[in-house]
């Protein structure tokens, strides 16, 4: 919970100051980078947060980072100052929640697909102009596959769930029948 709180705070922060530089999506593509780039590398990471070492030789390590992606003077400032501030090991929940915060602004919703099985670009395009004329934004559809659910999809807009799955109409079924038995 603390680690979600952390995220908000200062990915707020840096959408903030994004907003007035109207660099909203470029500071997005910058954070990812240097997020991917430290989760996928252990040992990067290590040598910027772990304690047992220097703290001015893990600043070394980050500011070379930095200059090596070549990194704009906003971010490059705001991942210094996680650093400062001991919040670099946040840094891949912070691009989360800034990546969300910038759809926000750019009128994207984030919406969740899971199907028992891979369903065809034509029939994902088609659930996507669904959902975005029921919303009225344009949507981002991450998708995923469960066998569990044995047929349909289950579809999840921020609070709104969509549940066609097989699973849950069976249940519905299910439950109808138990009610009949009980007249």
């Amino acid at each position: 919970m603390k680690q979600l709180s952390i995220a908000r705070r200062y990915a707020r922060a840096l959408l903030l100051i994004g907003q007035q530089d109207g660099e909203v999506e470029r500071y997005r593509q910058e954070l990812t980078s240097v997020a991917a780039l430290v989760a996928g590398n252990p040992a990067l990471e290590q040598a910027i947060v772990n304690p047992l070492y220097e703290s001015a030789s893990r600043r070394r390590v980050l500011e070379a980072v930095i200059a090596r992606l070549g990194l704009s003077r906003a971010v490059s400032s705001f991942l210094l100052l996680l650093f400062e501030k001991r919040r670099f090991r946040f840094l891949a929940a912070i691009s989360d929640f800034y990546a969300r915060l910038a759809d926000e602004v750019k009128g994207i919703a984030r919406a969740s697909l899971v199907s028992a099985f891979e369903l065809p670009a034509e029939s994902l395009e088609r659930i996507r102009e669904a959902l975005s004329r029921r919303t009225g934004k344009q949507i981002r559809l991450e998708v995923r596959q469960d066998p569990a659910l044995l047929g349909g999809v289950v579809t999840r807009i921020g609070d709104l769930v969509l549940d066609g799955s097989l699973r849950t109409q069976l249940n519905r079924m299910r439950e109808s029948f138990k009610k009949g038995e009980g007249v």
